[in-house]
């Protein structure tokens, strides 16, 4: 079965936890098969600069019972070189999470376009602070 749209995000955090809501919220998009997560990573930048990357089961500090049943299937698609590259993005002393995730939720519609011998010629992600700035202009 080939894969639908994957995306790898990647999210800085004060803290060096991820809340119970913010698990709830994903497990709530898997169980609802809006997003299948492919990998999930924790790196984290001590404050002489050091970095360690960790997967979820090595976390002592995220309750496992509420992401294990969403990431049942772990693949290591994140890299060291993905986690190099994130690195130098955070300051010392800071944690983030990164996710590499499928859109379910457009697997069926690819499926149809490929049947209809579509072609896509545009995909991209507009940044939030465009679409604020659109808007903004728009209702002035």
């Amino acid at each position: 079965m080939p894969l639908g749209p994957v995306e790898i995000i990647c999210i800085r955090f004060p803290e060096t936890a991820i809340t119970d809501n913010i698990a709830l919220k994903l497990k709530d998009l898997v169980d609802h098969q809006t997003i299948r997560i492919i990998d999930i990573l924790f790196i984290r930048k001590s404050i002489t600069g050091a970095v360690t990357a960790a997967e979820l089961d090595e976390m002592a500090d995220v309750d496992h019972s509420l992401l294990d049943t969403a990431i049942a299937e772990i693949s290591g698609l994140i890299s060291e070189e993905d986690v190099a590259d994130i690195a130098q993005q955070l300051d010392p002393d800071s944690f983030a999470a990164v996710m590499l995730f499928e859109n379910t939720w457009a697997t069926q519609f690819r499926d149809a376009v490929l049947q209809a011998n579509g072609q896509l010629l545009l995909s991209d992600r507009i940044p939030h602070s465009v679409i604020e700035a659109a808007t903004t202009v728009k209702h002035a």
